[in-house]
């Protein structure tokens, strides 16, 4: 049976069809860079301390000595928890007008029985401010951020199994409306239990279709393109989304409001139903034969191309409802000792990759400077890392070009800490290169995971892998969050785990310029390493029978 990038190769590589479906498919994921990562100033944490009633008739000098002073960080703060008691200091207001001629360092100490006062100077409200999400509550920050990514594992699950089962396009459309109508609605919750529930759903739908417009671009488009489209096309589209997010943020301070103007924009999205089609390899995978011609032909159209008269040989079609018959599950994944091996580094790898992405993104509050600025240069690093994934991806070996990204980002987090904190402006600029090389991973992983597995179970590959990496992204907000206790102690645990995800890359087999894979039979021919027990056996083989006896078992065990 001829490769399907063989039978199509009549429509060129670049026509008016491919650039077409280049440009919409990239301008889909455009709203999955604002919406993704709103979270960094949605659940901002102004200033604040202890409300102090204004009915208790204190003196302003004597408000401010209400609040204890306490060593965090290595300088000497007002507290954000704790107050000393009111009723202590209403009597001794009333025998000191002046505080400072009476020490305080041995008073009574109470909780914020009040609530808190919040600064405006930088957000007038976020959902912190909003549900009181701050001391004994303090967790239930990280944990909004990380219920989305709750969701984003769910829609990894999910998504993965439908868009195999009822084509890419569906569940692309399906998934952006999802994301869209929950987060309009969210704009509007009235708790942060109901604001949770629905940052799931807008997580479960965010990241189904992202991997389906990937998997639909890689389907559709020609090798050549393939790449460029899987790292500079989607990933700048997402960048150029994340760069738009601390300009909104900037002059809409409100949560509410700024939730509500990054989710509107996704309603534009919908006509694109009528002008992106459905993959004509799953089509043909699932033996729609008349519907993929269908749609090769309007592609030649569109190119002003003449089709060839017969797209498929008789021969062709009855090999591809062979094919149709066999159902495929998560288990295809790790039926065979390579296979299983594969799959295994790529889970790791990707849960890895994701704890570093996401924890260096959410941590931009934490970095020296203004929050919108660092947020802003953070998106910009990401576009000359996709394009540096392109480079890498068209020109090196996709192995080293992946472990070689995430040793860059690794080793650079570990230099974080010997920064003096004098020159913290030089930390920030480190973090920003550990951004990139870990986004420049991220833009690699998904092609290389493409290409790793076969058409019938593509998509299932990528989700699953994605999954993987959507436990990783969990837990990068409690990463973030321990910014805030030690600063140095996230930038290691990023940096250790990058390293340990660079090393481990390096047992994947190498997949350039090797056709993509349509069948579990074809991805079995891919060899990356041997298993030690078959270095044994073959040893053995060479000891005790002919060179040749050894060859056939060999090619025996190939077949198998």
């Amino acid at each position: 049976m001829r490769d399907y990038d063989e039978v199509t190769a009549f429509l060129g590589d670049w026509g008016p069809y491919q650039k077409t479906i280049f440009f919409l498919l990239s301008l889909s994921i455009f709203p999955n860079g604002f919406c993704g990562l709103s979270m960094v100033f949605l659940a901002g944490i102004p200033e604040h301390r202890c409300l102090i009633p204004g009915n208790l008739n204190l003196s302003e000098a004597w408000i401010n000595r209400t609040i204890p002073l306490q060593l965090e960080k290595g300088k000497l703060q007002h507290s954000k928890c704790r107050r000393y008691r009111l009723d202590v200091i209403v009597n001794l207001s009333q025998t000191f007008p002046d505080p400072d001629s009476f020490n305080m360092s041995g008073l009574e100490q109470e909780p914020c029985l009040d609530g808190w006062e919040y600064s405006k100077d930088q957000y007038i409200s976020t959902i912190v401010s909003e549900w009181d999400l701050v001391c004994a509550n303090d967790w239930k920050g990280p944990f909004s951020m990380s219920v989305f990514f709750i969701g984003v594992l769910f829609g990894s699950v999910v998504s993965g199994q439908l868009s195999d089962r009822f084509g890419r396009k569906v569940v692309l459309f399906s998934t952006m409306a999802i994301q869209t109508g929950f987060s309009i609605i969210q704009a509007f919750s009235t708790s942060w239990e109901i604001f949770c529930f629905l940052n799931f759903l807008v997580g479960l739908g965010q990241i189904s279709n992202y991997v389906a417009a990937f998997v639909l671009g890689s389907e559709v488009l020609r090798k050549s393109i393939r790449v460029i489209f899987s790292t500079a096309g989607i990933g700048i589209s997402f960048a150029l989304g994340y760069m738009v997010l601390p300009l909104v943020a900037y002059f809409i301070r409100r949560w509410w409001t700024l939730l509500l103007a990054l989710s509107i924009p996704g309603l534009f999205y919908f006509p694109l139903w009528w002008f992106v089609h459905e993959s004509p390899r799953w089509l043909l995978s699932k033996g729609k034969v008349s519907e993929a011609e269908a749609i090769l032909k309007y592609a030649a159209k569109k190119n002003n191309v003449t089709p060839p008269a017969v797209l498929f040989s008789s021969l062709e079609l009855e090999d591809m409802m062979t094919e149709r018959k066999k159902t495929y599950a998560i288990f295809h994944l790790f039926k065979t000792h390579n296979i299983r091996t594969i799959t295994i580094i790529n889970l790791l790898v990707w849960m890895i990759m994701a704890v570093g992405y996401f924890g260096l993104s959410l941590s931009t509050p934490n970095l020296h400077g203004d929050a919108y600025l660092n947020c802003f240069f953070s998106a910009v690093t990401e576009v000359p890392a996709y394009l540096a994934a392109w480079l890498c991806l068209q020109y090196f070996s996709r192995r080293f070009s992946l472990s070689g990204s995430f040793f860059l980002s690794g080793i650079v987090l570990f230099f974080i800490q010997l920064i003096p904190s004098d020159l913290a402006a030089l930390a920030t600029v480190l973090v920003m290169i550990g951004k990139f090389g870990v986004t420049c991973a991220f833009s690699i992983v998904y092609v290389y995971t493409a290409e790793l597995y076969p058409t019938v179970v593509r998509n299932m590959g990528v989700g699953m892998s994605s999954m993987s990496g959507r436990f990783g992204a969990i837990i990068s907000p409690y990463i973030f969050y321990i910014g805030f206790h030690d600063a140095f102690l996230p930038f290691i645990l990023m940096g250790s785990f990058t390293v340990l995800a660079a090393i481990l890359v390096l047992f994947l087999p190498e997949t350039l310029h090797i056709p993509l894979p349509e069948t579990i039979d074809q991805m079995l021919k891919i060899k990356g390493f041997k298993c030690r027990r078959s270095q044994i056996n073959d040893d053995h083989l060479n000891k005790k029978g002919t060179a040749r006896e050894a060859m056939t078992m060999n090619v025996k065990k190939e077949d198998v």
